[in-house]
């Protein structure tokens, strides 16, 4: 008991002492956690989000991009992330509206043309797609924990724009914004410029790339955040840089590599079949029995082996004894995907994608994609969101300022950067049943068609125009296939009312 218990409160009510001694037990037992121990370790880490990304980012970043580049594991776990988050690309829809409420069809089909034209050249080193730098900025927001990249709007001196649009992307890894650039009275953090509340203003970017060879100067230009786009992981509040997704497993991911390492290798050596000569004790030997060569020392005797072999050629107390090395070591596949299972859920990919082990059940393989497809949509809309919407908005701008696309007087103008973007869908484990399930939302009116088209990944005005276009070919050819769009709509038209399907005949 306390002094304070034992002789204050003790000297006025023992009892009251006892209950609060007590109490005082139950609460320090509730939160044994922050009590130190020897079976405990203490930490003592009380720096904030920034100053610990300032210590750990950039070494950090190292090693995983080591990993990307040595590791096939490591590798197939970006490969999942990029394919599920952004995969064939985020294709935009523009969802202009006039006036009145209804779609502004011309605009949107002129909007989508220029749009197609753009992303064939859209950076400014004319190497890459759009939706190819996609994929390299959410490999590098993934691997490196951050992504910029500014929106070049308008004449620049020295850039030539890949179309007449005059508009361009220049994607920039994390290395050009410095870690160790920091100035208290200029507001700059790590490179970032922000304002007295934490808004970043301003980054301040690297003119090259501090890691090429060629680059003689280390002078940084300054960046406004309105035409900066700013794609990190982050994990704390006030956080301003972002941290590589491999940071809690990079240490599991270097010892399961060293693992494979060593056991490819062992089982090499066992795969190399070798034998030994098993001696006898001295006394069984007699010096005249030693096979000797012409200066005198003892033979050196192999054994070449082949099918049939007979070797007559052992001492006396001699024998040959293969080496067995117990490889491949049976119980190494347990333990490897006990690790990879930790490894995976570090990195937000399902086990099976990342170990490619997909053994299971119907029912297991389905609750793994869904539980799965959750964190995917959670990192595609963040991709979406942070890095695809900016790059839109900034189009519209570029659009419209050159007179690309002229816009009529009825056009509701709040809905110009309007746009739904389609990513990835969720791939079918049993496409008839999945078929099945969506027909019914559809008929009993709990899902409409476009939303089912869009999360199938793709637009439900081309896939409308392509369904018209087949139609027609098919009429004009004098095709008639069963169950077509043509002989559906026929039958919707018949003096009958159609009926809706039953969920029993929709199981047939």
């Amino acid at each position: 008991m306390g002094w304070f218990n034992r002789y204050v409160i003790g000297s006025i009510s023992p009892k009251w002492a006892m209950q609060r001694e007590r109490y005082a037990r139950g609460l320090r037992a509730y939160y044994e956690a922050a009590e130190p121990s020897r079976y405990r370790k203490w930490r003592t880490d009380r720096r904030s989000g920034n100053a610990q990304v300032e210590r750990a980012a950039a070494p950090l970043r190292v090693q995983a991009r080591h990993l990307d580049e040595n590791y096939d594991v490591a590798a197939g776990i970006l490969d999942v992330l990029v394919a599920n988050t952004v995969g064939r690309g985020v294709q935009p829809e523009p969802q202009v509206l006039l006036q009145d409420g209804s779609p502004a069809t011309e605009v949107n089909s002129k909007l989508l043309k220029l749009w197609n034209q753009w992303i064939f050249a859209c950076d400014v080193t004319g190497q890459y797609h759009y939706y190819e730098l996609q994929r390299l900025a959410a490999r590098s927001w993934f691997r490196d924990g951050e992504i910029f990249a500014q929106r070049i709007v308008g004449t620049v001196p020295g850039l030539f724009h890949g179309t007449a649009l005059p508009y361009s992307l220049e994607a920039l890894e994390s290395d050009f914004v410095p870690h160790d650039l920091n100035d208290p009275d200029r507001r700059i953090v790590q490179g970032i410029e922000v304002n007295a509340w934490g808004r970043p203003v301003a980054f301040h970017v690297y003119k090259g790339h501090p890691g090429d060879s060629f680059t003689v100067s280390l002078e940084t230009k300054r960046v406004p955040a309105s035409v900066m786009t700013h794609l990190a992981f982050r994990k704390r509040f006030h956080q301003l840089r972002g941290i590589s997704i491999f940071a809690t497993v990079m240490g599991r991911l270097d010892d399961i590599k060293e693992v494979d390492e060593n056991e490819r290798v062992a089982a090499r050596v066992a795969a190399a079949m070798a034998a030994v000569i098993k001696k006898g004790t001295p006394e069984m030997y007699e010096a005249d029995d030693v096979p000797r060569d012409e200066s005198g020392q003892p033979m050196r005797r192999d054994m070449f082996f082949e099918p049939g072999i007979i070797f007559d050629e052992l001492m006396p107390g001699e024998s040959v004894e293969t080496i067995d090395t117990k490889r491949p070591n049976n119980a190494l596949i347990p333990f490897r995907d006990a690790q990879l299972r930790s490894a995976a859920a570090g990195t937000m990919v399902s086990f099976s994608s990342a170990s490619k082990n997909y053994n299971g059940t119907y029912s297991a393989q389905r609750q793994e994609l869904v539980e799965q497809w959750g964190i995917y949509q959670m990192l595609g809309s963040g991709f979406t969101f942070r890095f695809c919407q900016p790059v839109w908005d900034s189009f519209i701008d570029a659009a419209i300022l050159s007179g690309a696309v002229e816009l009529p007087r009825n056009v509701d103008r709040d809905t110009l950067y309007d746009c739904t973007h389609t990513g990835p869908s969720m791939i079918w484990i049993d496409p008839e049943k999945e078929a099945k399930a969506l027909i019914m939302q559809m008929q009993w009116g709990f899902k409409a068609r476009s939303r089912i088209i869009r999360e199938r990944g793709d637009n439900p005005d081309e896939v409308n125009r392509e369904i018209q276009r087949d139609q027609q070919e098919l009429e004009r050819l004098g095709i008639k296939l069963p169950g077509d769009g043509k002989a559906q709509a026929s039958a919707d038209t018949d003096d009958e009312p159609a009926r809706e399907s039953t969920a029993e005949e929709v199981e047939e």
